[in-house]
């Protein structure tokens, strides 16, 4: 019997050469996840190493996440992980925890004081308050759509009325897009790292993960087109103007080259729009250059507030009804309550307000992470909630995760956002935003920079 048999660099250790190859094979999908991987002794014979080598390659692929050793049956290839995420950032925050895990906008008293204003107007509104108490109908929310419409176009993203579906929020405008585009055993392709709500959407549809590799100018579109020729997809999700966690976007160039790749194989975009950023520092919407095949997904919940579940989706013509329908299906129709109330705040001058003192204190909060954490890799974007921080030296993310909360600071570790068995990076996401407050935000930096700045513990317990 023949067992996988990987040529190594002959470059460095070959323990080191080893471990990259099998993270290679994994990423390729050449070891699929369950995999056993092959016996230590064979695979050493075959190779011309000693066993002790193969052994520190297994090690050091299971300290990446990718692999899972079974005491008495081998060590095997992890299946796609399930959704930790959500379950690390969103628990409930103990006394004296600065939480900067949510990815929230950062607090203001206006939100509380708008809010306030718009139910009271509500309430003394009997057509708004009649709508709020019955069956939601398709032609009562044409009015949320205009609003939507008009915001969003005088944001420089231009859409008409028509092409606009009401939703309870970005989380679920995506689970839309996904139930209409792909049915169980369909492929997803999204990037390496992405939104861990879409990780466990496509996971609770059974849909299968593609995991393609980005760098600095975003999601790899040469890649891309070599996975689909290996494992076709029929949709991509994306974040192209902020990438959640690395705030990477992307370039132009990539985005004229993925619209042409998407319409020579034929599938569709799903663009994540929710995390919104300053006209000036945003590329073209990629429903914009392929409309015919994106589906565009926003939300009110990083401008106006978390729990204000409302936001569109914009799509072609010819999937609107097919969208109702997934809507209808799942709760009905938004409240229309809610979905008053953030029609009303962005037709105000309270939400353009709101937005540019938030776009100004983000720039305050970032110049404090650049001041405080100088001296380290670290990657932000303008108008972004997130600092993305790669670890120096022998620092590993799921130790530093832990230390930092037991110091009183709660971060995102890269884990949080891989898909399928990507290995995880050795990195961070700070939501700089969530902070209540610049102090409690100097106070977190503070000991997020001294926990750098300590030796990395020692990762041997045994021998």
């Amino acid at each position: 019997m023949t067992i996988w048999k990987p040529e190594l660099s002959p470059e460095g250790p070959r323990y080191r050469a080893l471990a990259n190859a099998i993270e290679r094979a994994i990423n390729e999908g050449k070891l699929p996840p369950g995999e056993r991987l092959p016996p230590q002794r064979r695979l050493a014979d075959a190779l011309g190493v000693t066993v002790g080598t193969i052994t520190r390659a297994y090690a050091l692929v299971e300290q990446s996440g990718l692999v899972s050793a079974q005491v008495g049956s081998g060590t095997f290839v992890k299946v796609e992980r399930a959704c930790e995420g959500f379950a690390r950032v969103i628990k409930a925050p103990h006394e004296g925890l600065v939480d900067l895990g949510m990815s929230l906008p950062p607090p203001h008293p206006e939100r509380q004081a708008s809010l306030a204003r718009f139910m009271t107007a509500i309430t003394q509104d009997p057509a708004a308050l009649d709508q709020a108490i019955n069956y939601p109908l398709d032609d009562t929310m044409a009015t949320q759509r205009r609003r939507y419409a008009d915001w969003l176009t005088s944001q420089g993203l231009a859409v008409d009325p028509q092409e606009l579906l009401i939703t309870q929020g970005g989380t679920n405008g995506i689970t839309l897009a996904l139930s209409v585009l792909l049915s169980p055993g369909d492929r997803l392709a999204a990037e390496a790292l992405s939104y861990p709500g879409v990780i466990s959407t496509a996971r609770e549809r059974s849909l299968k993960t593609v995991a393609v590799p980005f760098d600095e100018e975003g999601i790899d579109v040469e890649a891309l087109a070599a996975r689909h020729e290996r494992t076709p997809f029929k949709a991509l999700y994306l974040m192209p103007e902020h990438h959640n966690p690395t705030t990477v976007q992307l370039s132009e160039k990539r985005r004229e080259a993925l619209v042409a790749l998407a319409r020579e194989r034929d599938f569709w975009l799903i663009e994540d729009g929710v995390m919104h950023l300053p006209l000036e520092a945003r590329g073209t919407p990629l429903y914009q250059l392929a409309p015919e095949r994106t589906i565009f997904v926003f939300s009110v919940a990083k401008i106006l507030g978390g729990g204000l579940r409302s936001g569109v989706v914009r799509a072609p013509t010819s999937l609107l009804a097919q969208l109702r329908i997934a809507l209808r299906n799942q709760c009905w129709a938004p409240p229309a309550l809610i979905s008053e109330i953030a029609g009303r705040w962005l037709e105000s001058n309270d939400a353009d307000r709101l937005l540019a003192w938030q776009f100004e204190e983000l720039e305050v909060r970032q110049a404090m992470v650049r001041e405080a954490l100088g001296g380290f890799e670290v990657a932000m974007r303008r108008g972004g909630f997130y600092a993305w921080l790669t670890l120096p030296g022998e620092h590993r993310a799921q130790a530093l995760v832990e230390t930092l909360e037991q110091n009183g600071v709660r971060v995102a570790p890269a884990e949080t956002f891989c898909v399928g068995s990507t290995a995880a990076p050795q990195a961070i996401r700070i939501c700089l935003s969530a902070a209540p407050d610049r102090e409690a935000l100097a106070q977190a930096l503070a000991v997020i920079a001294r926990a750098l700045s300590e030796a990395a513990p020692p990762r041997w317990q045994t021998v």
